[in-house]
């Protein structure tokens, strides 16, 4: 394993070294950083322009000034961009913070929706739903992202932000609503007609049932997850967690989630009070992230039973999702204050930036964190649900095809033939095989959403990679250029580096050290 990674870590850095030469080469030809001083009409002109030329050194040789540049690199120093005299490193350091936010959001709900849809999809194959998934997903996959973004503005953030002044559904919206969710769950159970009919009037009394909720507790402008909330959603993740995992058959495990959703009621008081009056960040925010799973992992091993590493699993992903509900009812309690605050205006759906101007130095110490992550939220809500829309549908294509492949294969009719479980079969010989392909295309997208959301950046104006590329391009600022390329293209090595690995993961018929 170890002789593998340094093999390719060392392929990796000669593929770097050689590509950075020639986009540099590429880059220096490309922009033009004397273009607005040859079309100056100053009387110093040609002083103005022997200035640019020392200060960018552009009498030296373009193959020295790589190795100047290099050299500088290796040190950790990215140079600086020469119109505004910032330093690359301030700029690369937010801008990367800002699209990983935006990317990490994207990819995981598009990973996680697309293949367990697509998934679903190839079960269900030639049914109404099969065909409603495949007809949205080549929809989605050749919409622009521009016009995506567009709409999203105009239906996402300003028809939304106008419900907010009068948030009243009519009970027309409701039914509506509530008959489309109850079609959609009724064709992707599936069954015979009885059950199909049983699915779509429980899926839709739930959705009316939990709108009138809405509505009468005027959820939209005063939105809370009570105790009662976390327990019947908690109690669905542990049911859900409990059937993919091992299912329901498997006591130890169930009475392990259940017992993580009962822990978590039982601290919901004394959370509230630590969250409340210990000043939080995201370093403390992760340590009781990890502190959650290492307990519903610690009550699994207390269950017991020969097979207890199952039941630890089910129990820290149970207890992982009751905290993050938790946190969630924290964050939540702070909505109202937030859509008083005067630069929100009761308008929290923002198109523009990466965070409100002036917004957290002007609230207090203690609601700096809450407010502030509430605010990075509702700027991430647009971009991320138009870079997941297109990653979703070609999630969704890849993963039913390769879930249909696997379906057909010889051991997965010997399973059934064995006597195993549909979900036994399903979870564990097919769904992890049908992996597989997947793992060469998900690292491979993470790194081109990383680089390549410009356009969704431009957009919404989020000050990003992609926007930082676009900017230095236009300021013929070949320092930043080259440090997007270069993170850009230390990113895409180790994405194929995380794929063989990822591989050996899913696959033990494949050896890293072949």
């Amino acid at each position: 394993m170890l002789r593998f990674i340094s093999r390719r870590l060392g392929m990796g850095a000669l593929i770097l070294l050689i590509s950075s030469f020639l986009m540099y080469l590429l880059v220096n030809v490309s922009i033009r950083p004397m273009e607005d001083l040859e079309q100056s009409t100053a009387r110093n002109k040609e002083q103005l322009i022997a200035d640019r030329i020392e200060q960018l050194d552009l009498n030296t040789n373009v193959v020295i000034r790589y190795f100047k540049w290099l050299g500088n690199f290796f040190t950790g120093d990215f140079g600086v961009a020469w119109r505004s005299s910032q330093s690359v490193n301030d700029q690369l350091g937010s801008a990367m913070i800002s699209t990983l936010q935006l990317v990490s959001a994207a990819a995981v709900l598009a990973i996680f929706l697309g293949v367990a849809v697509g998934i679903i999809s190839a079960l269900r194959q030639y049914t109404t739903f099969d065909y409603l998934i495949t007809f949205l997903s080549f929809l989605l996959y050749s919409l622009p992202a521009f016009w995506v973004a567009v709409l999203l503005k105009r239906w996402g953030a300003l028809r939304f932000n106008d419900f907010l002044r009068d948030p009243a559904l009519t009970a027309l919206a409701i039914a509506g609503i509530s008959a489309a969710l109850g079609i959609v769950w009724m064709l992707a159970l599936g069954g015979a007609l009885k059950r199909r009919l049983i699915n779509f009037v429980g899926a839709g009394t739930v959705t009316a049932l939990v709108l009138f909720y809405l509505q009468a507790t005027n959820w939209w402008t005063s939105p809370k997850i009570d105790p009662v909330l976390i327990a019947v959603l908690g109690s669905g993740v542990a049911v859900a967690t409990t059937l993919l995992s091992t299912g329901l058959r498997n006591r130890r495990s169930l009475g392990t989630a259940f017992s993580a959703v009962a822990l978590g009621l039982a601290l919901y008081v004394p959370m509230q009070y630590l969250l409340y009056y210990v000043q939080m960040n995201w370093w403390i925010i992760t340590g009781l992230a990890l502190v959650a799973l290492a307990s519903g992992a610690g009550l699994g091993r207390l269950w017991g039973g020969p097979d207890w590493r199952q039941s630890a699993r089910t129990g820290a992903i149970t207890a992982f999702g009751v905290a993050a509900l938790i946190f969630l009812d924290q964050v939540m309690s702070y909505w109202g204050q937030y859509l008083a605050h005067p630069t929100i205006s009761n308008r929290p759906i923002a198109t523009v930036g990466d965070r409100t101007p002036n917004l957290v130095q002007s609230v207090q110490e203690a609601d700096k964190f809450w407010l502030g992550t509430i605010d990075q939220y509702t700027h991430l809500l647009l971009p991320t649900v138009a870079l997941m829309l297109i990653s979703f549908a070609s999630y969704t294509r890849y993963a039913r095809s390769s879930m249909l492949e696997v379906l057909n294969q010889d051991y997965i009719r010997t399973a059934r033939a064995k006597g195993l479980t549909e979900r036994t079969v399903i979870m564990r010989h097919g769904f992890r095989n049908s992996l597989i392909p997947l793992a060469t295309i998900v690292p491979l997208d993470i790194v081109a959403l990383f680089g390549g959301a410009i356009i969704t950046e431009q957009v919404f104006g989020r000050p990003g990679m992609g926007q930082m590329f676009i900017k230095s391009l236009h300021n013929a600022e070949i320092e930043p250029i080259m440090a997007y390329l270069m993170v850009t293209a230390l990113l895409a090595v180790l994405a194929n580096i995380i794929a063989d690995l990822i591989y050996a993961a899913l696959d033990p018929r494949i050896r890293v050290t072949a």
